[in-house]
């Protein structure tokens, strides 16, 4: 019966989500769109964060990998976006190889600090090549060009258009997750984050399953990354700022870092809440970060979490009171 009401919801989701593209508005196909952007950033993060324990603070560099790579490929060799988001995810995968190869070598506050400081090193690089990034003001034009496939050109010139593509990656991102996270790689990574030194003893390599962690979960950042510079047309050195990898973290932790459905959770919440505050005041930085800790400290273990749990209490309570009658 559980089974049966969790592919329902899964199907009234995709069916909700698949109808705001074909029939709203300019604004909610937006709105759709950015949050499923960040739901690949977040859910890839978590998989770090909240299945292996590893908190990082630079996978902003990951995120702009992946936007400059389709950037520049887009606007000096060829604007097919299948071939620009293959290359932000090839440079993104780099990134993160070279990256994590240093960092996984320490756990903790050192890994956190290790992932801040190559971070700020990518937004600094960044930022200085101006004459290939455009440093400060980044890139802007880059077209969404047609999908050619032979005799077959897909347009994403509109929004309602490059809105498929988008839940396209977003759709096939919570599936790999999902396979991820069920798989025995996953069950290890989730091991490494319950007893690492239990996982030692069972002659597994700690750093080589914390590195695989790592770069799948860049390789996620750079694919929104990617699909975030197509949907804005440009990209610009603060998308590898430290406080864009703030993101991943307070979504993760609103929807709750230790659930599947965690990261979408929190990245409705992130993204609607946002955009609400921002209509009503100007100091809606100050607003949005009162209204984020009272949520990461009122619903301990995230929001799924939270609901998840009185779910299961409340089913448990149910054949009891019919015993009872």
């Amino acid at each position: 019966m559980h089974r049966f009401w969790t592919y329902t919801l899964i199907g009234l989701i995709l069916a909700a989500l698949v109808a705001i593209g074909l029939f709203s508005g300019r604004f909610m196909v937006y709105m759709a769109m950015r949050v499923m952007i960040l739901c690949i950033f977040a859910m890839g993060y978590n998989l770090l964060l909240g299945r292996t324990g590893l908190l990082s603070f630079g996978h902003a560099a990951f995120y702009a990998a992946g936007a400059y790579g389709l950037a520049l490929f887009s606007i000096h060799i060829n604007p097919h976006p299948l071939l620009g988001i293959i290359m932000g995810l090839a440079l993104a995968t780099a990134f993160a190889l070279i990256i994590g190869f240093f960092c996984v070598r320490h756990t903790e506050i050192y890994f956190a600090m290790l992932t801040l400081a190559f971070g700020m090193m990518v937004f600094s690089l960044i930022w200085n090549l101006r004459e290939v990034t455009g440093g400060d003001d980044g890139l802007v034009g880059i077209a969404r060009a047609p999908i050619s496939l032979g005799i077959l050109s897909i347009p994403l010139a509109k929004a309602s258009q490059f809105y498929f593509l988008v839940l396209f990656c977003f759709v096939l991102s919570v599936v790999l997750i999902y396979v991820i996270q069920k798989s025995p790689f996953g069950l290890i990574l989730a091991g490494i984050r319950e007893n690492d030194r239990r996982i030692e003893f069972a002659g597994l390599s700690l750093r080589n399953y914390r590195l695989a962690a790592f770069v799948i979960s860049g390789v996620f950042a750079g694919l929104a990354g990617a699909l975030g510079t197509l949907l804005e047309s440009n990209t610009d050195a603060f998308s590898a700022h430290w406080t864009h990898s703030a993101e991943p973290v307070l979504v993760s932790l609103i929807g709750g870092i230790h659930t599947f459905a965690g990261p979408l959770v929190g990245s409705v919440i992130f993204i609607v809440l946002r955009e609400i505050i921002e209509r009503f005041t100007q100091y809606w930085m100050f607003w949005f970060g009162i209204i984020l800790l009272v949520i990461i400290m009122g619903f301990r273990g995230g929001v799924v979490g939270v609901v998840s749990h009185l779910w299961e209490r409340r089913s448990r309570q149910l054949p009891n009171a019919g015993e009872d009658s």
